[in-house]
Parts: C-alpha cells; structure tokens; sequence
C-alpha cells in the first residue's frame, strides 16, 4: 500500500504532542481524516485501509498522541457539533 497518501495526511493535519491529555483516538482520528479528505476533494478509504495505512506510518490508532490541526481540524470539528435546530 502506498503511504504517500496517509503521510501528507499526518503532515498536514496533524501534530505530535506525546504531552497531550487527550490525544486522538481511533475514531476522531478517522474523522479528522475523513474531513481532510473533503477539503481535498478525494475518496476517503476504507477504515480498515485507513488503520493499515496508519500502522504503516508508524501510528498507533488508540494511543496516537497527535493532535489536530489546519483546516481539516476546523471541518471536523464544525462538522461534528450537532445542528442548531
């Protein structure tokens, strides 16, 4: 599997924090992927593929010790608050 894809992903809408309190988890990670996704205007993969991609980068998925960052973090966010009814 190509990486290539999943490091521009780390790079550039993530950041190392091993210091973190709350580092991203599995799901807020794929989320936050997903978002970056969009913003790129490519297909997500699969979560399967995105956590093979993610062991291959070196990323443990339940104990990343990233944090979020840049535009995609903003989507994310925005697009995880419920709706205003």
């Amino acid at each position: 599997m190509d990486t290539s894809h999943f490091h521009t992903f780390l790079t550039e809408a993530t950041i190392a924090d091993p210091e973190t309190d709350s580092p991203l988890g599995a799901d807020g990670l794929y989320g936050l992927y997903v978002s970056w996704c969009f913003l790129q205007g490519i297909q997500p993969r699969s979560d399967s593929a995105f956590r093979a991609g993610m062991a291959q980068c070196g990323v443990k998925v339940h104990d990343s010790q990233l944090r979020m960052q840049g535009p995609a973090a903003a989507d994310y966010i925005l697009s995880s608050y419920p709706a205003a009814v």
